[in-house]
């Protein structure tokens, strides 16, 4: 069942809970007053009384909301206007009765008895709103003790509720310890010291009104128990709630806890200033400390340097000059341009005065006597401080009073922690601005290496004639190596290696835009030599001048056991010959891609092609493997490349690759090499 079910169900009860109540002690009363009787049993009222008010004390339960909030003025507040509005009520009635005067109908002992429920009802709900606040507030920071003893607290009140049916002599025993559990939940107010001076006072003013309501109910309620109790003698009848424990030790308990939070509150006052300006320079000052890893610019820490320092000295004006990457500035407060150049000529002017002599700081406060003589100044005191960045004195703070020695040596000695703080924080930033940008340049790195990770196939074609394998790294985060297949048809595999020119983000680029035109080309199902005549074409237009890409491009054809190919300036292809057992390098001739960027491109381009058989290896890789070198500065080379193949041509081509890979980190004799590397082996079935 949701809150707002709750709320109006509860609501129902307790004014139907009411109207019973008032209804079965009006009939009895009407039987008293008649000689009649009226059927219904004396105690039947005040099970309707108990029942209005457990359904009052369920709807303010859900109807108030948590003090763990922490805002405690709100439920001030709700206190206040409950009791406002009862009261008004109470009041109308009380001048309908006034209005009504000496009137039979008014002294008749229903009508009394009607308006004496209403009352009651007003008073009832009044005391039990105003109890679920005190609860909250009260178990503010609850410990287990706290809640156990608030727990008997509450059973004890239940019991109170049920004195009807008890005993005199339980009922005389029943009402001092709740008085006594009472003051002592009543010394439990943490609440108090998260108030601010400002909510300190209204909430002062809300308890003042809340203990002005309870004692116009008191008074009014008594009146009621003076004038019935005068009507009802005549008929031996005792009416609902007189002398109720419950209603007593609610209203003792709702009382006593206002008292005490008004009282403490008020001796709270005087210190409550000097605490939220405490408070308020540790919130400066850590604004100023976290200046830098907010990533705010020096232009920002000055201006929270000068609104914390006029706040922390009580300053009537202010400015700070300051260079900021080189460049003269001011920020002002509450003082305008003419008036900074007025003073500070008028000081430079004076003899024996030295307030913006930095060498010594504890002459930099100075009682305003020089100040006395500039005409048209509004200022009596003034004080500055230096403000310094890694031993380089950057600018100054000047903080001015209109009364005389209106900064004494605890806000001077503030405002020196502000100034040092801030010097600091413009240091930290410069720093910590120079480790972000670096931080941002490898998190963009980082990124081009997973995008150009996913420019390289993860696996390459291949069909039932030859198993392939490849392997690439970068030098640098990204690199421009590059290798990729693509499926022509059934019968033909098309193969492409290539490495950009230089290295880094650049290379990376053009390798992802030699990856467009490998695919915007090899569908066209073009030979080796029209492959690379069209691709330099294209590629000129996305190369700058100082740039170059160098590609093998193979077809693999299985129909003819033949492979066709041509290289554009790049590596020399190494082939693996099983039946002669021999490692060759085809040398035909090319140029690199964006080399000569016009027709005559065409004469510098040459195709070969050779049959493969079962055991052949082609190995195609980039010049980051041969010209990796040693410590002593030798090249691992084209023959020592070809002697591990040979060596090793028996092996899987997964295997092949991790061998030649290790031969090569093991005569570096290091982990990493000084270019990208790549590798693409194919072993014919």
């Amino acid at each position: 069942m949701s809150n707002k079910s709750i709320i109006r169900i509860s609501l129902f009860l307790a004014i139907l809970s009411w109207v019973a109540m008032s209804f079965t002690d009006l009939t009895i009363l009407f039987g008293e007053v008649n000689d009649l009787d009226a059927g219904i049993e004396k105690y039947v009222p005040n099970i309707f009384f108990m029942a209005y008010a457990l359904s009052l004390f369920v709807f303010y339960r859900y109807r108030i909301v948590s003090a763990q909030s922490g805002n405690f003025i709100e439920l001030l507040w709700k206190i206040f206007v409950t009791g406002l509005l009862t009261t008004v009520l109470s009041l109308a009635l009380k001048s309908l009765d006034f209005l009504m005067g000496n009137t039979l109908l008014i002294k008749n002992p229903l009508m009394m008895d009607f308006l004496f429920h209403i009352h009651l009802g007003l008073l009832v709900a009044f005391l039990i709103s105003t109890y679920v606040v005190w609860k909250r507030l009260i178990l503010y920071q609850k410990s287990k003790l706290l809640l156990s003893i608030w727990t008997v607290f509450e059973f004890l009140l239940l019991g109170s509720l049920l004195s009807t049916f008890f005993p005199t002599e339980i009922i005389k025993y029943l009402f001092y310890p709740l008085i006594i559990i009472a003051i002592f939940l009543s010394a439990n107010m943490k609440w108090v010291a998260y108030l601010n001076f400002k909510q300190k006072w209204k909430s002062i003013l809300l308890l003042v009104l809340t203990l002005l309501y309870l004692i116009y109910f008191y008074i009014n309620l008594d009146e009621f128990y003076l004038k019935l109790d005068e009507m009802l003698v005549a008929y031996d009848f005792q009416e609902i709630a007189l002398d109720s424990i419950f209603i007593s030790a609610l209203f003792v308990f709702t009382s006593i806890y206002a008292a005490f939070s008004l009282l403490v509150i008020l001796f709270n006052l005087p210190t409550s200033s000097v605490f939220e300006q405490k408070l308020e320079e540790v919130v400066n000052f850590q604004r100023l400390s976290q200046a830098i890893q907010t990533e705010q610019s020096a232009t920002q820490v000055y201006e929270i340097l000068l609104e914390s320092s006029v706040r922390a000295a009580r300053a009537d004006a202010a400015w700070i000059e300051a260079k900021i990457d080189g460049k003269e500035m001011v920020f002002r407060h509450n003082i305008g341009k003419e008036v900074i150049l007025n003073i500070k000529s008028f000081i430079k002017s004076q003899r024996d005065n030295n307030l913006f002599d930095f060498d010594n700081i504890d002459k930099s406060i100075r009682p305003g006597r020089h100040l006395k003589k500039l005409r048209g100044n509004a200022y009596n005191s003034i004080v500055a401080f230096p403000i310094i960045i890694s031993g380089e004195h950057v600018g100054m703070i000047v903080l001015l009073q209109e009364l005389k020695e209106g900064f004494n040596k605890e806000l001077v000695d503030i405002t020196k922690t502000f100034v040092n703080q801030a010097g600091i924080s413009i240091e930290g930033f410069k720093l910590m601005s120079e480790a972000i940008q670096n931080e941002r340049y490898k998190e963009e790195l980082h990124i081009a290496k997973n995008v150009q990770s996913k420019l390289l196939p993860a696996v390459l074609d291949a069909n039932d004639d030859f198993d392939i394998t490849a392997f690439s790294m970068a030098a640098d985060e990204v690199g421009g190596d590059y290798y990729d297949s693509f499926k022509v048809n059934d019968d033909k595999i098309a193969l492409i290696i290539g490495d950009v020119s230089g290295k880094g983000t650049s290379a990376a680029f053009h390798m992802s835009q030699m990856k467009g035109v490998f695919h915007g080309l090899v569908q066209l199902d073009l030979p080796p030599e029209d492959f690379l005549i069209k691709a330099n074409k294209a590629i000129n237009t996305c190369l700058d001048k100082t740039s170059f890409i160098t590609i093998s491009y193979f077809i693999l054809d299985r129909t003819e056991k033949l492979v066709k190919f041509a290289r554009a300036g790049h590596c020399p292809t190494l082939y693996y010959n099983k039946e002669k057992n021999q490692a060759r390098y085809f040398t035909n001739k090319g140029l690199g891609l964006g080399i000569v960027r016009d027709d005559s491109y065409a004469k510098y381009v040459q195709q070969r092609d050779f049959s493969y058989q079962p055991g052949d290896i082609l190995l195609l890789y980039t010049d980051g493997i041969t010209e990796a070198s040693n410590f002593k500065a030798e090249e691992y080379g084209y023959d020592r490349l070809a002697k591990v193949l040979g060596e090793n041509a028996g092996l899987e081509v997964a295997e092949l690759q991790k061998k030649i890979i290790s031969d090569l980190y093991e005569f570096c004799g290091k982990s990493e090499l000084d270019d990208d590397y790549t590798t693409v082996i194919v072993k014919f079935k």
